[in-house]
């Protein structure tokens, strides 16, 4: 049953996202929640996952958790 929640986590993430206006870090937080998941273990399925990952980026600067990173303009 994990390995199916686990197999799930992306298209969860995305869908919650679209349905719920969240950002990247309360849609995995809520996943976690929903799916009553340590999130030690969705940190892991993140780092496997370099799109979620940058977007998780993206909102820890954004909401000044991290210190921002230099970007090209494009």
């Amino acid at each position: 049953m994990l390995q199916e929640k686990i197999t799930n986590f992306r298209s969860d993430i995305y869908k919650m996202i679209k349905d719920f206006d969240m950002d990247f870090i309360d849609a995995v937080v809520h996943w976690c929640d929903i799916n009553k998941v340590e999130v030690e273990l969705a940190a892991s399925l993140v780092k496997t996952d370099p799109n979620i990952l940058h977007e998780i980026q993206l909102d820890a600067e954004s909401l000044n958790y991290l210190k921002k990173t230099a970007r090209l303009p494009l």
